[in-house]
């Protein structure tokens, strides 16, 4: 449990190392969990100084334009060349024969996809295509599918219950958000098209069992390196004509991808790529190694605080070699998938009285005893919570009060 600080109204606890990044957070603060926005990283970005620091004079940087001869025009080649050497350094993505598409974060690239994909003739279609993804599922999905109410796809919800005769795609989640499993497509039937949604494929949250080939696999800076706020993703597509669809929404939408955010990314990863080399360094210079002691430390920690009292229970899983540390691991996902013990219906209710917002099951397509936590926010609001988690366990009475 942490030890309040009563003078000051803060939280600190000797559970957890302190980040290097610290922040007062009022004891009795409102702590938000619902997202995944990976200020977690801080620490390790501020130790590497200068190291990421890009400059841009006024006069760089005016065209449309970044390479006119890429079918990805408006693609950055220092992006484009980082990419390539990161996913060859870790291991977890084949590039060669695929072309690579920037977008404005994943979310962007999938409404690209959905627009590619849809437009694309399919055998039997004659209406809308149907977007499916498999409970739990991603809970932005259908918000994303339906927003433009497009005339070429519409969300048909969980693929464990799709059973139309009828063109489809399917958004394939792996590890899964919200629950960090390893995930293959459900549906298996002609007609069918898969997208892996690869954002949390890397070695902090997951061991790196095979380097993936699969036809179009999205990726971004925010769950790989924690830079959320560039919004920079990338996608891997073999299929040329998928990839020029996706290439013309862009264009049409946005009219290519801010240069300044993908140079920031593109030297970022270069920092990464540069570290992989020192695995194990006394420097302590690789981000995946010290991503994934940050991951295992917390949830060390979370599931002693949650043994105590079997008031929750959350995913177990398998240990597997990891390719990238050539060694035996486990996953440390970016979220706990919680939930709650027989008798209390609504865990985001029960969370939401004791000041954490948490994101319910309900979103996800799936039962509201469970929740979902972010793991990756910053060491105080992590520490805050486990103390507030034992103390939701160690005074329940069994109807989701405090006595």
């Amino acid at each position: 449990m942490a030890v309040t600080d009563h003078v000051h109204g803060t939280s600190h606890s000797p559970a957890a190392a302190n980040d290097g990044v610290t922040r007062d957070i009022p004891f009795d603060a409102v702590i938000n969990l619902d997202n995944g926005d990976p200020t977690m990283y801080e620490s390790f970005w501020k130790k590497m100084g200068d190291k990421c620091t890009v400059v841009i004079k006024g006069y760089e940087s005016l065209s449309y334009f970044s390479n006119p001869k890429n079918p990805c025009w408006f693609l950055e080649p220092k992006l484009e060349e980082s990419i390539k050497s990161l996913h060859g350094a870790v291991g977890n993505a084949v590039t060669d024969g695929y072309t690579i598409v920037v977008g404005t974060g994943s979310s962007h690239l999938l409404n690209a996809v959905l627009y590619a994909l849809a437009s694309h003739p399919q055998p039997n279609q004659l209406n809308q295509i149907n977007v499916v993804s498999a409970v739990p599922y991603y809970s932005a999905y259908p918000e994303i599918t339906d927003m433009v109410r497009s005339r070429l796809y519409k969300w048909a919800g969980d693929a464990h219950g799709f059973d139309k005769d009828e063109p489809y795609i399917e958004l394939v989640t792996s590890p899964n958000n919200p629950n960090g499993a390893i995930q293959g497509s459900v549906v298996n039937r002609d007609g069918g098209i898969l997208v892996y949604d690869l954002a949390y494929y890397w070695p902090q949250y997951t061991p790196i069992t095979s380097s993936l080939e699969f036809d179009i696999m999205l990726f971004t800076a925010s769950k790989c390196t924690g830079h959320a706020g560039s919004r920079i993703g990338w996608a891997l597509v073999k299929d040329k004509e998928v990839a020029k669809k996706m290439i013309k929404f862009m264009e049409v939408t946005t009219i290519g991808v801010s240069k300044e955010s993908q140079l920031r990314v593109a030297k970022i990863l270069q920092v990464v790529v540069d570290g992989c080399k020192h695995f194990r360094s006394p420097e302590g210079d690789n981000f995946f190694e010290t991503g994934q002691n940050m991951m295992k430390k917390r949830w060390k920690i979370l599931r002693e605080t949650v043994e105590k009292h079997q008031m929750f229970t959350i995913q177990n899983y398998p240990l597997q070699h990891c390719n990238y540390t050539r060694g035996v691991t486990q996953a440390h996902p970016a979220f706990a998938w919680m939930k709650c013990k027989e008798g209390i219906e609504d865990c985001e209710k029960l969370f939401r009285g004791h000041k954490i917002l948490a994101r319910g099951g309900r979103k996800f397509g799936s039962d509201p005893g469970f929740v979902r936590v972010s793991m990756v926010g910053r060491e105080e609001e992590f520490n805050l919570f486990i103390d507030r988690l034992s103390k939701i366990q160690s005074f329940n009475n069994g109807d989701g009060n405090l006595d």
